[in-house]
This record gives structure tokens, sequence and C-alpha cells, in this order.
């Protein structure tokens, strides 16, 4: 099917609750609208409260399920910032039906000869440990979904290393392997995990990655959202160890 074309019926995913982290913007921002305007109770994650903030009054104002912020630095969250977002999950909603692991950093365009540590380090927390991590600690409460949604991002350079993307496109290799590797090991029937690759979208991030790019040539957050309400819809539900492209 063609990812890009899909329509989903407008109470798609009423009275689910999503996690969606790095909601701030771009198109975690774009997902936590879309999400919630198909019915869902978004929980926004993100490091700028202020950000979440003014996302949480947009939700509210458009009509849609009151969402819930839960800020969390990913980069240098310890066991026991886990284990408090749990907690405050599980008392707040008692379940989590889907966690779309938006977030994620560029890291530096550089040659690996000339790679900083510190930023390879940073990189491979945000974009590798902490969605591992994460997913690890919130097992118990998508355990009591009816049918839950993991769904990572990936990219380009995560299907293919690429010169000059560093550790950005080994996190990305190497998340597919962990959405892959949780999919076959099906700790949890009802759990269906999967990978999406946006494509070049007019982001603050693909602006710093390509700045030399004409970004009104690209679609936007927006225009990419029918593949992200597929996957974490139950119209997806067959699906578990793939990864797909947001613009096919």
């Amino acid at each position: 099917m063609k990812y890009s074309e899909y329509q989903p019926r407008p109470d798609l995913l009423k009275d689910k609750i999503i996690l969606i982290t790095g909601a701030g913007d771009g198109i975690g921002r774009a997902a936590a609208l879309s999400y919630a305007l198909h019915g869902a109770t978004v929980v926004l994650h993100g490091r700028t409260l202020n950000k979440l903030e003014v996302i949480y009054d947009e939700i509210e104002s458009l009509g849609a399920p009151q969402p819930a912020i839960l800020p969390l630095q990913l980069s240098t969250a310890s066991p026991r910032d886990y284990e408090l977002l749990v907690q405050t999950l599980e008392q707040q909603f008692g379940r989590l039906d889907g966690i779309l692991h938006n977030a994620g950093i560029l890291g530096e365009r550089v040659q690996l000869a000339h790679y900083p540590e510190e930023v390879w380090d940073d990189v491979m927390a945000v974009n590798l440990r902490a969605p591992f991590v994460l997913t690890q600690e919130l097992m118990p409460l998508l355990e009591k979904s009816e049918n839950a949604s993991v769904v990572f991002a990936s990219s380009g350079v995560g299907r293919e290393a690429r010169a000059e993307w560093g550790a950005y496109s080994v996190s990305k290799i190497a998340i597919e392997a962990v959405s892959q590797i949780f999919a076959k090991e099906r700790t949890y029937p009802n759990i269906r995990f999967n990978c999406i690759n946006p494509g070049g979208t007019r982001t603050a991030m693909r602006a710093k990655a390509y700045p030399a790019e004409d970004p009104k040539t690209l679609p936007t957050p927006e225009n990419i959202m029918p593949a992200y309400l597929y996957l974490m819809g139950e119209d997806s539900i067959h699906m578990n160890g793939q990864s797909i492209d947001a613009q096919d």
C-alpha cells in the first residue's frame, strides 16, 4: 500500500494513551496534534517545558482529549527518572497503548576520523539508549493494552551507512535492529514494534543537516502524518518488525 495515501477514520485512536518523545517541534509536534485529533490522549515528552505547554494548549483549544506533559532529559536520564515516569503514567492512566520514539539529535556531519567522542556519546544516548530503555521500562504498561504499537524513528542513513553521517547513521542502523529484535522476541504478543523513516521533511534538523537545501521543496511534517497514523492505529495490527517510508 502507499502509506502516504492512507486515509484514517476520524476516531482511529479513540481512547488510546500514546507517549510521544520529542513532541516540542517538527515531526513530534505534528504527530501529537494529529494523534490527538484522531482521539488519542497524548503524553507530550520533550526537553523544553514551555514548548510542550504551547502544544498542550493548542490540543485543548482544538477540543481534543486533554493531553499530559512529561518532561525528561533523555541524554542524562537516571534509573530514578525512568522509575518516576513509569509511576506517573501508571497512576494517571494505568496502561499505555503506544510510543512514538521521535526524539533524536543529529550530532555532527564530519568524518569518523574526526568525530568528537562526547558528541558520539550524546547521539547514542538520545537516539539509541533512551528509546531502548524507555521501551523496556514501559513494557509492563504496554502489556496492559489490548494491542500496543511502538514506533521507532529511522532514517535513510539507518538503512545504509553513509559517509559523514557518523553517530547518527550508526544510531539509526542500531535502532532498526532494536525494533526487529523486540518484534522477533514477542515477549508480550499484544505489542508490535516497527520503524518509520520520515524521509526529507521540513524540520530544523533537516535544515542543519542540509544547509544549502531550499526547505520549501520538502513536505511539511503535517504532510507525512498518514504513515504515522497508520503505524499507531489498528489498521497496521498485522505489521511487526517492519520498517516503512512515510513518503512512499
